[in-house]
């Protein structure tokens, strides 16, 4: 492969792994009503593809949630501004809101974290 060709493959491919979220599974309401209502533990993350924070915080959570500590939480990720039912529906004021919901009720939000321990002790709460 041509050398400039190259790098530009390489560099579009780390800059569009971090945009990624652990939480690509869209958000379903069906879905999601039907695993809060068995108890299971669920992060919902809503996220705007322009928002920064959301974007720092999306490589964290894909860590996190690989960990064998972690990996039971099924994650959702509400789109701030294509989603507008789902995010009145949380109540998130903003993007970059995550929460987490263990035993069918939410047990912990966040707005805004960017920090690993931040978010992994509010992953946390819903194991």
């Amino acid at each position: 492969m041509f050398k400039p060709l190259r790098a530009f493959v390489f560099l579009l491919s780390f800059l569009s792994a971090g945009t990624s979220l652990a939480a690509d599974t869209p958000f379903d309401a069906v879905q999601f009503d039907a695993l809060n209502k068995q108890g299971k533990p669920i992060l919902v993350a809503i996220h705007a593809d322009w928002c920064p924070t959301c974007r720092a915080q999306a490589p964290i959570i894909s860590d996190l949630l690989k960990s064998s500590e972690l990996k039971s939480i099924t994650a959702f990720r509400v789109d701030f501004d294509d989603q507008k039912d789902a995010v009145r529906r949380f109540r998130a004021s903003t993007q970059s809101t995550l929460i987490v919901f263990k035993g069918g009720k939410e047990v912990g939000r966040s707005i805004g974290d960017t920090r690993q321990e931040g978010i992994a002790a509010l992953l946390r709460k819903a194991i």
